[in-house]
């Protein structure tokens, strides 16, 4: 059902339950503030791009989306892509791609993907996550340790190598401020669980530096000031040229939101037990990306971090988003001025310990004792988003994944043949036999365990191939198979056609339903005959000694 998680939750709201959305709103909104600068400045633009899509981007994902407190907005997902794109794109072209982005997020729920999209496979995920989160990683030492470096390279190996000749140039001041910063965030929550560490940072950082007169670049000595207004909205100037050549960039950032969003949802519904609407969700993320890209923001996702932030302070409806975006709002307009002193170390700490989580460092320690082929998918990925791009490495993880599930598909599919001698299991126990059922001279039964798709279709024709004699009739037992795809359809009439040249006949036997159901559709029922689909194996040979009888007729 296409409808806002907002306009449900309205139906039994009560002032308890704005009571609690209003706080989580407002601590979700002092944890974003520091989060929405670092991943404009690691993403290689000005402050108030990320500060913008919290605000617009995190309104319209609480108004319109799918998930009862997911909070929208930068994540630091996107900081390897806004990056690349704005180094090959431009900025404009950064703002072009994020509002087809959302074109496409609008199409992607109107047409029901939403489910879809949670079947890219935990290995793909962790792999691009992992790699994302190696390169903030890198991107962060140079502010970090306050490196002086001519500029930054988009080339994860040129940015190793740029790092590695300016380690000379470490900078003590802005080492002390990105450590202590480190060390606050990590052990804050044993002193508070109320006040955000980020925001403990940003506030003790900027005050340290401006009474120590350290000397560390800050935010205005870099962007200049912040300005304390939202720009004005307008519509990028599209043209199919643009189109053409952003449609990659674009498909990319509407990939990651989808993936993102969806992957916080679901989080979010296990912490407070609901359950999110996934198409809505993504039409929802639609809205905010052309809603931020109008306003010249960032792209905007579900934000895990912020969503549970949300959940853990009480947040229980779409309000709580809400007042986190007014909550940003405001302390943009009253206090983007004195946002100029911050310290770059401090943010950079920030993002580091981000880049920690979003490694989750147990998580892939224990997938690498995963069968070798999710190891194999998981590392490529990495190494692909790390070294090419991550668009590449996306495809390339769905490739694999894609080839891996067929073979382990194929490879629990068979086909066999059963001889003369029918043996028939108990219903009470596996290993009973209940009779002997004696197969006529003249007929071949073969089984198909399995689904029976194209990647096992090999295994059939192999099968009905072994056999040089075409035998009278051929029986094909089909209960075992849950589905049957085009390839399989094709499989069985290639036998049906051979069949019925050298005067054979095909029965099938068990047919289940969506077997059944596609043979209906693609006209193979009245094609081999509805009178040879039969029910079950008895029936079946009930058939098959009909038309022996009648063969027998003819020839005497």
């Amino acid at each position: 059902m296409l409808k806002p998680k907002l306009f449900t939750a309205l139906k039994t709201y009560n002032r308890k339950l704005f009571a609690r959305d209003a706080v989580a709103g407002i601590i979700v909104g002092i944890v974003a503030l520091p989060l929405c600068i670092a991943f404009a400045i690691a993403s290689g633009v000005s402050p108030e791009k990320g500060l913008v899509a919290g605000v617009v981007g995190g309104f319209l994902v609480s108004l319109l989306g799918g998930s009862r407190v997911q909070i929208g907005g930068p994540a630091g997902a996107f900081v390897v892509i806004v990056f690349g794109i704005i180094a090959e794109y431009g900025l404009d072209g950064l703002i072009v791609s994020t509002f087809l982005a959302g074109i496409l997020l609008i199409v992607f729920g109107r047409l029901k993907l939403g489910s879809v999209i949670k079947f890219i496979p935990q290995p793909v995920i962790a792999g691009f996550t992992s790699g994302i989160a190696l390169i903030i990683f890198v991107s962060q030492v140079q502010d970090f340790l306050g490196l002086k470096m001519e500029s930054a390279s988009a080339n994860f190996m040129e940015k190793i190598g740029a790092l590695t000749v300016s380690l000379g140039t470490v900078n003590p001041s802005a080492l002390i401020i990105a450590g202590a910063s480190v060390f606050v965030l990590i052990t804050w929550r044993k002193v508070s669980r109320v006040i955000p560490g980020p925001f403990v940072v940003l506030v003790g950082a900027t005050v340290a530096a401006a009474l120590l007169k350290l000397p560390v670049e800050t935010i205005g000595s870099r962007f200049g000031e912040i300005p304390s207004f939202l720009p004005t909205p307008q519509i990028p100037d599209l043209t199919f040229d643009q189109i053409r050549r952003l449609v990659q960039p674009s498909i990319t950032i509407a990939l990651l939101v989808a993936i993102e969003s969806l992957l916080s949802a679901v989080v979010a519904d296990g912490m407070v037990g609901g359950r999110h609407r996934s198409n809505m969700e993504l039409i929802g993320q639609g809205v905010a990306n052309i809603g931020s890209s109008i306003f010249g923001g960032l792209p905007v996702t579900g934000a895990i971090a912020r969503t549970a932030t949300n959940a853990r302070s009480g947040g229980r409806t779409p309000v709580a988003g809400i007042v986190h975006a007014l909550t940003l709002l405001v302390m943009m307009l009253a206090f983007a001025r004195f946002a100029a002193m911050i310290p770059l170390a401090a943010l950079s700490a920030i993002l580091v310990v981000v880049a920690y989580n979003m490694f989750e460092w147990r998580s892939f320690t224990a997938m690498l004792k995963s069968p070798k082929s999710d190891v194999a998918i998981l590392l490529t990925t990495l190494f692909l988003t790390v070294v090419v791009d991550l668009t590449v490495a996306i495809e390339v993880g769905m490739v694999m994944a894609a080839f891996l599930f067929m073979k382990r598909m194929a490879a629990a599919t068979d086909v066999e043949e059963i001889t003369s001698e029918f043996r028939e299991p108990s219903e009470d126990e596996e290993g009973d036999v209940l009779d002997r059922t004696q197969i006529p001279n003249g007929v071949q039964v073969y089984e198909i365990n399995g689904p029976f798709f194209f990647g096992a279709v090999y295994k059939f024709r192999e099968a009905m191939n072994v056999v040089s004699k075409q035998p009278k009739v051929r029986i094909i037992r089909m209960r075992k198979v849950p589905v049957i795809d085009s390839s399989g359809m094709h499989a069985l009439q290639e036998v049906f056609t051979a069949a019925r040249k050298k005067h054979s006949v095909m029965l099938l036997s068990g047919v289940n339903k969506q077997p059944m159901d596609a043979l209906e559709k693609a006209g193979l029922l009245d094609e081999f005959g509805r009178e040879n689909v039969l029910l079950t194996f008895d029936d079946a040979l009930a058939r098959a000694n009909q038309i022996l009888a009648e063969k027998a007729r003819k020839t005497s």
